[in-house]
């Protein structure tokens, strides 16, 4: 059978704690899956992509399932060197596992789903004049967020809990903090949330959670044929 479409997460793959939500939409047989880490140690990781001053942090997931934190203009470039592989390897649909924003992404004629060019529109539409609740995993993304977010009808508030570090007590602190600012819906902002953070969130607030993760895989299972 032919494999078209290839997942590319930030971090290592497969990824093992959101696959089975992805496969929820996605055909198994049908989809491969690759990593900017792969094969690369944690201290490789940290020596080759760890954010200096002022840099924008993006933060994913080794294979063991450590957090790691991650420069956001080596993240892109590194992409960029692996869009270009995947596009050789003869995959003409990539599904970008990330939900930052990059700006100069390209391929020569493959196919390139990058969430923040999906996501944002789509919510803007659901939502209307209703408050947008954002959930992102470390406090420094927020003033980013808050430019990917611009064009929401009503300005969206913010709260922050990672997905691969956040216990309980620290999604009822983003939840409650939401709450406070006045979200009517809540956006996962990150591809590492899973199912049962929404459905926690969800439960906790009595108000629509959506994940982002679930959102472009629903999209990417369109495009399969």
């Amino acid at each position: 059978m032919n494999i078209s479409l290839v997942t590319l997460t930030i971090g290592q793959s497969p990824r093992s704690d959101i696959l089975p939500l992805l496969l929820e939409h996605l055909p198994a047989d049908q989809v491969a899956h690759a990593g900017l880490l792969d094969g690369l140690t944690l201290t490789e990781v940290e020596q080759q992509y760890a954010p200096a001053p002022g840099e924008t942090v993006l933060v994913s997931r080794m294979i063991s399932g450590e957090q790691v934190r991650l420069s956001g203009p080596k993240v892109e470039q590194g992409l960029q060197h692996k869009i270009n592989a995947l596009e050789e390897q003869g995959y003409d649909t990539i599904l970008l596992l990330c939900t930052g924003e990059f700006g100069t992404l390209k391929t020569q004629s493959a196919l390139l789903l990058e969430p923040d060019r999906i996501i944002p529109p789509l919510v803007k539409a659901i939502v209307q004049q209703h408050k947008v609740g954002i959930v992102v995993p470390v406090a420094e993304q927020i003033a980013e967020q808050a430019n990917k977010w611009r064009n929401l009808d009503t300005p969206p508030c913010f709260a922050v809990a990672s997905p691969y570090l956040a216990e309980q007590a620290d999604l009822v602190e983003a939840g409650l903090s939401l709450q406070e600012q006045g979200a009517d819906v809540v956006v996962l902002d990150c591809i590492g949330y899973h199912q049962k953070h929404r459905d926690f969130l969800q439960k906790m607030l009595g108000i629509p959670v959506l994940l982002s993760n679930v959102l472009v895989a629903k999209l990417a299972a369109e495009l399969i044929v």
